[in-house]
């Protein structure tokens, strides 16, 4: 028998891409899967919804929103299976897009986690910007993805091979389950934005592997919980991306790459200001403000020892120097990339 999979799908009042994305969720070919909807306390009738329509589906509810990272934690507690993947809501499926991963997966010993390629449901022709074909990570700890830097996204008809990657996109998050467990999953700390990262780095300095695998694809709406010109989501994501390094970074290089870090970040706020951004501006300066009152509370038991330059996926340079700097404003294009 083939490897069971929990395809789990985090709800948080989306009842309308439930509505237009579960059945095809329910109609994957593969003969040994299981679908889970968790519901963090969504007010709009998702869970009504299912219950009357989809009663092979497995509900799990909770009483309030504990975030991207909690919600998982807490609902994956409740699931059995070898394999399970984190599907967001607003993600479309063909039929044949779970077995590749699954192949890829038993392919490679050393595999934890793997993304489907991710393309825009909307411009089904290029690549999306929540992972696109595997995420990568600069020195300064920006994300970002073999098919789209910043908000640039590229044709999907550029190919790119099955590879090792630094993070996979959690709109899509194919997971071993011994493993998410083994590192505790994620660091509900962060709630949402750049835990996939966190989750994957920790993975990686255990000696695992994430992977993209092309034959795979998916098509994501995004932006389905919080817009993607939301301030709360401004704030999540300066706050979140020093606390990775925080995490994650050796001792050795860690106070000099945060101090590099946010003096970019403060240039982002400036042209939020500049731009009449300012909730976007207050944003950043909460983000630092809470980084200051917080990091030691992030900063890991036992000491990092593996330097990310030993990482798959790792730009050992500034992604923000090449774009807006040098204009590159494609993957392959980036020097030292290969």
């Amino acid at each position: 028998m083939n490897p069971s999979v929990a395809i789990v799908i985090l709800n948080y009042n989306t009842r309308g891409q439930l509505q237009e994305f579960l059945p095809g969720v329910l109609a994957t070919d593969y003969d040994n899967f299981q679908v889970v909807v968790a519901d963090n306390g969504s007010r709009d009738g998702s869970t009504d919804f299912i219950e009357a329509h989809y009663p092979e589906v497995q509900l799990i509810r909770f009483e309030q929103n504990h975030g991207y990272a909690g919600g998982y934690n807490e609902a994956l507690k409740q699931v059995r299976a070898d394999f399970y993947v984190l599907l967001n809501s607003d993600v479309e499926v063909p039929a044949d897009w779970l077995r590749p991963l699954v192949q890829c997966a038993e392919r490679h010993a050393d595999l934890a986690a793997v993304q489907p390629f991710i393309l825009d449901q909307k411009q089904k022709d290029r690549y999306e910007y929540a992972g696109a074909a595997g995420g990568w990570i600069d020195r300064f700890g920006y994300p970002f993805c073999r098919g789209r830097l910043f908000d640039n996204l590229e044709s999907a008809a550029i190919a790119f091979d099955e590879a090792p990657v630094f993070w996979a996109s959690g709109a899509a998050l194919f997971i071993r389950a011994s493993d998410f467990h083994a590192i505790g999953g994620f660091d509900a700390r962060f709630f949402a934005h750049m835990e996939e990262i966190d989750l994957c780095w920790r993975l990686q300095l255990t000696g695992k592997t994430v992977y993209s695998c092309p034959e795979s694809r998916v098509y994501h709406v995004g932006g389905g919980t919080l817009k993607k010109q939301s301030p709360f989501k401004t704030f999540l994501n300066f706050r979140n991306g020093l606390l990775l390094l925080e995490k994650n970074l050796p001792a050795a290089t860690r106070r000099r790459t945060i101090l590099l870090r946010m003096c970019l970040d403060g240039i982002a706020a400036i042209k939020f200001l500049l731009a009449g951004q300012l909730a976007d501006f207050a944003a950043v300066f909460r983000a630092h403000v809470y980084f200051h009152q917080n990091r030691r509370k992030f900063r890991p038991e036992q000491l990092v020892s593996r330097s990310p330059d030993s990482l798959h996926g790792y730009y050992n340079r500034s992604i923000v120097w090449q774009y807006f700097a040098r204009k590159v404003k494609r993957f392959s294009d980036l020097p030292g990339v290969s």
